[in-house]
């Protein structure tokens, strides 16, 4: 996904500073690719595509296109069925995975997969870095996700900007992620309104939703529950009309604020400050990266009631999360909300 193929590209980069000679190839979903953009760190981009996993001869004819490339080295960050054969079948002399994780078969050293994090970088970023870490020697490991984005790029959006009625020179932007990856990942939408109209009392801002043009309606729905205050401080078309186009817009943005998911890995590749609500069936220690508090903060229902994840299982926060969002209420977090606005609009 999105979010994977970021954070995991700082492996390339790190591979690349400590062995500027080599090949770095970089293998993923053919959707995620404007993510990478540009990146001087990753000299050959390998897709994977739908079809591989529709049909197995297609799949097959790949494994065989990548053992011909006859790499050194494969490092598998992901640890699904499928990645996890692309290893196997890499013919690599040292093919790196996690412990307890993918297909063990698959790996000939084997990381350790730690389940608390040790810094604020966070596990997702830890666990990546237990990857290829024993490779570097000279440099320092340098764990922050970047997006490259041309001057070019940069200036494009600022017509675009004023064409919306946004003047960059005056107004602040928040980006809001109204909607997650999927519903089970969705604050609650009166929930999500309530957010919005706190937002929208900090005068000199406009808000911009993200979300895709397949989320129209749900965002057109939580727009017409906004005060009408809030909604002169929203402009609700300006979305950009692929990937590559949100991380233009993102980064003309103050910070983000809303549901976890990419565009807010995206802003913080781009060093946006963040906001992060976090589902109550994902575990935040896992995908909470950088968070310091200050510039990114991310909250869950564990960090209000404890009391209601005792002896519980994944699953039954999965299977219930209506009941255990309707539970997590903005109440609990809008003092924390008020302070990280006032110090990242500064």
């Amino acid at each position: 996904m999105i979010g994977d193929v970021l954070i995991s590209s700082m492996i390339c980069e790190n591979l690349k500073k400590e062995y500027p000679d080599a090949q770095v190839d970089y293998l993923v979903n053919s959707f995620t690719t404007p993510v990478i953009e540009n990146n001087p760190y990753i000299d050959n981009v390998i897709l994977f595509e739908d079809k591989f996993r529709a049909n197995y001869i297609s799949f097959f004819k790949f494994l065989l296109q990548i053992r011909r490339k006859k790499y050194d080295i494969v490092i598998d960050p992901y640890a699904k069925l499928e990645s996890s054969l692309i290893t196997l079948f890499s013919g690599a002399s040292k093919r790196i995975g996690y412990l307890n994780k993918g297909l063990g078969i698959a790996y000939n050293q084997k990381e350790k997969h730690h389940s608390k994090p040790k810094s604020y970088y966070g596990l997702a970023i830890e666990r990546r870095i237990n990857l290829f870490e024993k490779l570097i020697q000279k440099n320092t490991i340098d764990p922050f996700p970047k997006l490259h984005l041309l001057d070019s790029e940069k200036a494009e959006m600022i017509p675009v900007f004023k064409q919306h009625g946004i003047d960059l020179a005056s107004e602040k932007v928040i980006m809001i992620s109204i909607l997650g990856s999927e519903i089970s990942k969705t604050y609650p939408e009166d929930y999500m309104v309530k957010l919005i109209d706190f937002v929208a009392e900090n005068d000199a801002v406009k808000i911009l939703f993200n979300y895709t043009p397949k989320q129209q309606k749900e965002a057109h729905s939580i727009y017409n529950k906004c005060n009408e205050k809030t909604k002169q401080h929203i402009v609700l078309d300006l979305i950009g009309s692929d990937l590559r186009s949100f991380i233009k817009i993102m980064h003309h943005c103050y910070l983000i604020i809303g549901n976890d998911g990419g565009a807010v890995n995206i802003a913080k590749a781009l060093k946006k400050p963040s906001f992060t609500i976090f589902s109550p069936w994902i575990k935040k220690e896992s995908w909470s990266i950088f968070d310091d508090g200050i510039i990114n903060k991310a909250v869950h229902l564990n960090d209000y009631q404890p009391e209601l994840f005792k002896e519980k299982k994944r699953k039954e926060f999965h299977e219930n999360y209506a009941f255990y969002y309707k539970a997590f209420q903005p109440e609990f977090f809008m003092q924390e909300l008020d302070v990280f606005l006032k110090n990242n609009l500064k």
